[in-house]
């Protein structure tokens, strides 16, 4: 069937991974600048997903479940909205287990031998050019952006916005998400001081950050707990209750927090803790436990840094209520800037490329950025790995944010 474009041609958007506030204003910003540049807008549903689930023996609106064309209706109804009203997924079309592969899909590929995945790429590709894409703008984080680099060098126009609470993508100061994860766990962590204080406790809150410290680091930094542990830095437990138990006696009330990223590890621990062996499509296995093992030890340990007696704790998992909501005013500023400078590389045929913040300023690197390296916690510069807690000095010259400069 033909394809209907505008003069200028026809641009895709997708989100995925985790989502986070900040995607449906930079789908809104996207959007609204591409249709008055005169380009048509295709929403693809569910990240890389929506790409493989497309029957080419369908027609567009037959296919609505999986992309739908964007309208400045639409994105101004969900503009100023948290999460992402084109929902998201994991799915990675390189390595697509079985049990996933679309239905319309079976009977022209093999089904592989044990757990092996199946790469449909070459489906992604005529996918595109059935829907007359020609630039693709993926928002996720480094597994989306990952794939996106991956088609862009199959030859697809492919301009990325980076985007994950942990703010560990490569090559960008700062993702969109990672301002209200902050500010919504100082938020959550002040509040959950009144129990703490109330039954002079110890507070073990756990957050994200699988391979990156910055979501715990940085709260801990703007005073709202006394210590954190962070993946970069393996851990002893025994020090750490010695720290807390101190804190607690000092404190007028009676308190002390420590926040944990879920990718923490304790010293002499294989790997990080796990909720079970399943794995998504990134070959990731879902994180979690480590807060409340920490918990559990903290006062298992307590007494013999508390004159014989026991100290209780208060363990809460912050996860998802840090990541839904509203963005706050950086999670709606940054993105409408990344929308539009993405769509200033559109303007200029540019190709492979993400867009970013780099010291301090609105830019764009290559996209292949995003595989060229990890973007990690300089814990020489920025974690006391005696105290466990923030460096506080030489921040001048740093970015806002302190510690996330782009590698």
């Amino acid at each position: 069937m033909a394809n209907i474009r505008r003069n200028k041609g026809c641009i895709g958007i997708l989100t995925g991974g985790g989502d986070v506030p900040g995607l449906n204003p930079a789908i809104r910003a996207l959007t609204i600048r591409a249709l008055r540049d005169g380009y048509r807008v295709v929403g693809i549903r569910r990240g890389w997903g929506g790409l493989i689930e497309i029957d080419r023996d369908k027609t567009l609106e037959e296919n609505g479940d999986s992309v739908i064309d964007l309208t400045e209706d639409i994105v101004n109804r969900a503009g100023r909205t948290g999460g992402t009203f084109l929902h998201t997924s994991r799915t990675r079309p390189s390595h697509v287990p079985w049990p996933m592969v679309p239905l319309h899909l079976r009977d022209r590929i093999q089904e592989p031998e044990g757990d092996a995945t199946v790469d449909l790429t070459d489906e992604v590709l005529k996918n595109l050019d059935y829907l007359g894409i020609d630039i693709l703008i993926p928002i996720g984080g480094d597994d989306t952006l990952s794939y996106g680099e991956h088609l862009h060098e199959q030859g697809v126009r492919v301009i990325a916005i980076p985007k994950t609470m942990d703010n560990d993508v490569p090559g960008t100061d700062y993702c969109i998400g990672f301002s209200t994860c902050v500010t919504r766990t100082i938020e959550m962590t002040h509040a959950l001081r009144t129990s703490a204080g109330s039954h002079e406790r110890i507070l073990v809150l756990e957050v994200f950050g699988r391979y990156a410290g910055y979501t715990a680091l940085l709260p801990t930094m703007a005073g709202a707990a006394n210590r954190c542990v962070i993946p970069e830095h393996a851990f002893d437990v025994d020090h750490l209750t010695e720290l807390l138990v101190r804190d607690r006696e000092l404190h007028p009330s009676r308190y002390s927090v420590v926040l944990i990223s879920e990718g923490a590890t304790f010293k002499g621990q294989d790997e990080m803790s796990f909720e079970g062996t399943e794995t998504d499509m990134f070959g990731h296995r879902k994180l979690g436990g480590v807060g409340e093992s920490l918990a559990n030890l903290i006062k298992e340990r307590s007494a013999e840094y508390n004159g014989g007696k026991r100290v209780n704790v208060i363990y809460q998992k912050l996860g998802y209520l840090v990541r839904c909501g509203n963005p706050d005013s950086v999670d709606a500023i940054v993105p409408m800037a990344f929308g539009n400078i993405a769509m200033d590389l559109v303007t200029q045929k540019a190709s492979g490329r993400l867009v970013c913040v780099r010291r301090g300023a609105y830019d764009h690197v290559p996209v292949n950025t995003v595989i060229s390296t990890k973007k990690l916690v300089d814990v020489s510069r920025h974690y006391n790995t005696d105290r466990l807690r923030p460096i506080y000095r030489d921040f001048l010259g740093s970015p806002v944010f302190i510690m996330t400069g782009s590698m």
